[in-house]
């Protein structure tokens, strides 16, 4: 069974709203609206409403997208969403993530890709490929295993989220006939 789509996942959240927080969505819109937290900064809203009113995590989430939404802000594209990864002091990391990128998606026609703020998530079935510009000078690559390929490149994740290992690289040379290995692995497990 195909795990719900995060498009899913907040719909099933807003229509229970009423019922987790007891205001509507649109109940709470007007109070960020009311409350002088710039509703453009979704962090500050997410903060408001768990100090000010208790609000859980995933109400937080979307009750300041939808004041942000309803503010006049615009989701990016996963292009922009990349292009804004990659900018300034973390610039030069591009070409790896271009070079993985161009490896994730040669391995079938059935991943998409999706914006995120700070990395960029690979789906087949779930999530199997994550990259982000972790640091200015590494490029962290997280994989999702049912059953880890032996390599000296992977350590154990200790972030939340989906993957179970990682690899962290450096440079453009570091994308080798091993990291390759290593994605159509984590491909073919989330299929």
């Amino acid at each position: 069974m195909a795990a719900n789509s995060p498009q899913d996942m907040m719909a099933a959240v807003i229509s229970s709203m009423r019922e987790r927080t007891g205001k509507s969505l649109e109940q709470w819109i007007t109070l960020v609206k009311k409350s002088g937290v710039d509703p453009l900064d979704q962090n500050a809203v997410r903060k408001w409403l768990k100090s000010e009113h208790g609000v859980l995590q995933n109400s937080q989430w979307a009750i300041a997208d939808a004041a942000a939404r309803a503010a006049g802000w615009k989701e990016p594209s996963v292009e922009e969403y990349v292009d804004q990864q990659y900018a300034g002091p973390k610039a030069g990391l591009r070409p790896i993530f271009d070079k993985l990128r161009a490896i994730v998606e040669s391995l079938g026609d059935d991943i998409s890709v999706e914006g995120r703020s700070t990395y960029t998530p690979f789906v087949r079935r779930r999530q199997f490929v994550a990259i982000a510009a972790a640091t200015k000078t590494r490029v962290d690559v997280g994989l999702r295993y049912t059953k880890v390929p032996k390599s000296k490149l992977l350590v154990e994740s200790t972030a939340p989220g989906q993957a179970t290992h990682k690899l962290s690289l450096a440079s453009v040379g570091d994308v080798n006939a091993d990291v390759e290995k290593l994605l159509r692995a984590a491909y073919e497990q989330n299929g």
